[in-house]
């Protein structure tokens, strides 16, 4: 029986409830403390191991969360309207696939945003 899509996200925080709030109040991600379910829109989920000397995301961490995202350009304002740093490189972007941005978290975890693509036309 195969596995249907990720059941959660797990990682150690120095402030778990600040970092939960943080991600909850730029990101729209989670929820409210005491709620741990967050409902998510359904839509492409990329499972991806890469080689362990990939440039792909900084060497000195072990993962990067990628999140879908609608309106890549109202986020990056956002973003830069609270003071968060985002690097966006046009290379990363590919047309079949879609745009990307990244981001770091208050502790440092890198996050990558992603606008896939519109779907070709029928």
């Amino acid at each position: 029986m195969p596995v249907t899509g990720i059941g959660g996200l797990f990682f150690r925080s120095k402030d778990p409830e600040g970092l939960a709030k943080w991600y909850l109040d730029h990101l729209g991600v989670g929820a409210p403390e005491g709620v741990y379910i967050w409902n998510q829109e359904a839509g492409p989920t990329v499972f991806s191991p890469f080689k362990e000397d990939s440039d792909y995301f900084a060497a000195d961490h072990r993962w990067m969360l990628n999140l879908r995202v609608t309106d890549l350009d109202d986020m990056v304002a956002a973003f830069q309207a609270a003071g968060i740093e985002v690097r966006a490189d046009p290379d990363w972007n590919v047309p079949e696939i879609g745009r990307f941005v990244r981001i770091h978290d208050p502790e440092g975890n890198p996050i990558e945003l992603w606008e896939p693509a519109p779907p070709p036309p029928a």
